[in-house]
């Protein structure tokens, strides 16, 4: 198909949109991105890990840049409690290849990567149609910019999911999720900790809930110390890696309420919630699709930008290909409704294996945690759990 001609319209300029708009701008369209932010996006976010093979693929296509700095690890290392005390032990090991980044980073290397594609920054979308020949229709303060297609790239709180789906509604987890990012520094003083995280990422795990810790590339600091925790609220919601942690992953972490900066980082708080999966894009004859709104699965799959990248890979192919718009956003939803259906259902059963039915991980060694996210797993694949069962020596 000859995408040249094509308009794409992509609402939400963050790293969804943004990929989106590389996809269709490698594709040969023309790509407008309504961000409805008027500030800089670079200091958003946290840590975010990517597959190895499709960070290859990505910088290879010309997604992000060859030189965006990365923190790449082999290994995941299970931490838990050591029973009747306050240190941790080892349970498990897995070869577990990831690359982390910064979302800073990712998102500036993509934006460069869009070329000539018109970013508008402080344009929120006020609404979202269809006009009678089928093309998509935006609507902001300047008016109203038909598209021959548009990406909804809007986030939980999506515009083009009232659209696509409007019956649609959240399904809330009933437990929070904890991210933030600490300086390096302040390891100082736990130099056992540090080297662990230098070769793998770390998961500890505590009744209700689990942590996550990994290096991530700073953009001047150099690396820092991602904590990403889920768990049950506690009293007073204090974070629960500062409550329920041990001794030696402790005293680097802050007690926020909400979010907030403070000289050891920034951490923040969300419900965790999940939208079940519809299928893109939509009624016949509409020319949408989106790869935040279609579904948003849980945090444990650590997803959220993976699939925004392979979803946005998926575009750039299907509009190659074609031969028609229609037939290329058939195949899109044929392939990536699927994929979402996939991560929603998988989030859920990590939720539930990882916080509200948690194990004795006390108890537990490397064949116990083999057995048991074999079980979460339930025959399917996701990248942080290739090779289950496949131990890695100290």
């Amino acid at each position: 198909m000859a995408a040249a001609a094509l308009r794409i319209g992509v609402v939400g300029g963050s790293i969804a949109g943004c990929a989106a708009a590389v996809a269709g701008f490698r594709a040969g369209a023309d790509v407008t991105v309504y961000e409805r932010s008027g500030a800089e996006l670079q200091d958003r976010g946290f840590g975010i890990v990517i597959p190895p093979p499709l960070h290859r693929e990505l910088v290879g296509s010309g997604y992000p840049d060859a030189a965006m700095v990365t923190a790449p690890v082999a290994t995941r290392v299970w931490l838990t409690r050591e029973p009747g005390g306050r240190s941790t032990r080892e349970p498990a090991r897995h070869s577990s290849p990831v690359t982390p980044c910064t979302w800073g980073l990712l998102w500036r290397s993509l934006r460069a990567g869009a070329g000539a594609v018109r970013y508008l920054r402080g344009e929120p979308v006020t609404s979202v149609g269809a006009a009678p020949d089928g093309r998509a229709v935006i609507t902001t303060a300047r008016g109203e910019e038909p598209y021959d297609i548009m990406v909804g790239a809007d986030g939980h709180a999506s515009r083009t999911r009232q659209l696509l789906a409007p019956g649609l509604t959240p399904e809330p987890a009933g437990y929070l999720v904890w991210r933030g990012a600490i300086p390096l520094s302040a390891l100082a003083d736990h130099p056992r900790e540090l080297e662990l995280l230098r070769g793998a990422w770390v998961t500890l795990g505590f009744p209700g809930g689990h942590g996550i810790f990994y290096l991530i590339p700073g953009a001047a600091t150099g690396c820092s110390r991602t904590p990403s925790t889920a768990g049950r609220p506690p009293r007073r919601m204090r974070t629960p890696i500062r409550g329920r942690t041990y001794a030696s992953w402790r005293g680097s972490t802050s007690r926020p309420r909400g979010r907030r900066s403070s000289p050891t980082g920034r951490i923040g708080r969300r419900p965790v919630t999940r939208w079940p999966t519809s299928r893109c894009p939509g009624p016949p004859g509409r020319r949408c699709c989106s790869p935040c709104a279609a579904g948003v699965s849980r945090p444990h799959t650590a997803s959220g930008a993976v699939k925004a990248l392979q979803d946005a890979r998926c575009l750039e192919r299907v509009l190659r290909e074609g031969p028609t718009v229609g037939a290329a956003l058939e195949r899109y939803a044929d392939e990536r409704t699927a994929a979402g259906a996939h991560l929603v259902e998988l989030g859920r059963r990590m939720g539930r294996a990882q916080v509200e039915e948690t194990p004795d991980r006390a108890a537990m060694g490397q064949d116990d945690v083999d057995v048991w996210f074999r079980d979460v797993l339930a025959g399917t694949r996701h990248y942080l759990y290739e090779r289950p069962g496949a131990g890695v020596t100290a």
